[in-house]
């Protein structure tokens, strides 16, 4: 299969790795360079260092819609299209461009979790399974049919970041499975049920604020559904203090109060019982224990954590 990989982040990495491996990889195409960090320094996604390292042709183009870049695509002349979690939405011209369509990995039993966020929605949400479904794309918002699907159950410690890793470590193999069934025609595209819909917006920022009124669960699915990006975080005594490795546990007090200790974990009350958070980041430092932010007596019993 001659195949356009198209990717940005981690995630998509082991599918590129498989599938260079398994059919001829004509080009990767993957989201510009961007600055981050305090140094605002260029940072290559991580897709495109995959892809200098198995020495394939890279294409950053700050869009599909220009009628240059689809000439770009358009003459690599692809049977395939696969997308892992590139970024942008692929115009109709392109969608239509490869002799046998274009298939995405999503993260998610589809139609459950459409978007660009599916992994942390579903921990957020409280969700005890998600999965990777391989889909023919279509123009809507993932709403193309499905060819396979793999579920993985979300354990009660898991964050997006661990989560993300087993999953995107069961795609590759799913992927090349729906490649072939493709090609010997044993699979044929199941169009999506219109139950059981649900969305998975971009991740914002101010979705790691923690309000400290629902229950103990909600919160601690939260703190851990936000990790690593955008993060969990609180204020204390004004100052921004961001929140890792939440489990809900007993107690009870004012919503957002320090009741101790649990175990070296710092346990705070919420609307319903409380959950106990082992570390801890107050802006500017380093990220700590929640011991070792006790013994040097920050984390004081009766301070009140808040939103603002």
């Amino acid at each position: 299969m001659r195949v356009l990989f198209m990717g940005t982040p981690d995630f998509a990495t082991p599918t590129l790795r498989a599938l260079a491996q398994a059919h001829e990889v004509l080009a990767v195409v993957t989201n510009p360079d961007r600055a981050s960090g305090r140094g605002r320094k260029q940072t290559a996604p991580a897709v495109k260092l995959v892809a200098q390292e198995l020495g394939l042709q890279i294409l950053q183009p700050k869009g599909l819609r220009k009628s240059t870049v689809q000439e770009d695509l358009a003459a690599f002349r692809p049977d395939l299209i696969v997308v892992v979690a590139y970024g942008r939405l692929l115009p109709p011209t392109v969608l239509k461009m490869p002799s046998m369509g274009c298939l995405n990995v999503h993260a998610s039993l589809l139609p459950a979790y459409r978007g660009a966020a599916p992994i942390n929605w579903a921990i957020i949400n409280g969700e005890r399974e998600t999965g990777v479904t391989i889909m023919l794309m279509d123009e809507g918002l993932d709403t193309g049919p499905t060819l396979l699907k793999r579920p993985e159950p979300i354990l009660p410690d898991d964050t997006a970041g661990t989560l993300s890793k087993r999953l995107s470590e069961a795609g590759p193999d799913l992927l090349l499975e729906a490649i072939a069934g493709m090609l010997d025609k044993s699979l044929i595209p199941t169009p999506q049920p219109t139950e059981g819909v649900s969305f998975a917006p971009m991740m914002q920022k101010a979705d790691g604020l923690i309000d400290w009124t629902p229950p103990a669960r909600t919160v601690a699915d939260r703190i851990r559904g936000t990790d690593p990006w955008p993060g969990a975080y609180t204020f204390m005594d004004g100052v921004r203090m961001k929140l890792f490795s939440a489990k809900p546990t007993a107690g009870s007090g004012p919503a957002g109060s320090i009741l101790g200790f649990e175990d070296d974990a710092l346990v705070v009350a919420c609307g319903v019982d409380a959950v106990a958070i082992e570390d801890l980041q107050i802006a500017g430092k380093k990220r700590m224990t929640a011991k070792a932010l006790h013994v040097g007596r920050t984390l004081v019993p009766g301070t009140t954590l808040s939103s603002s």
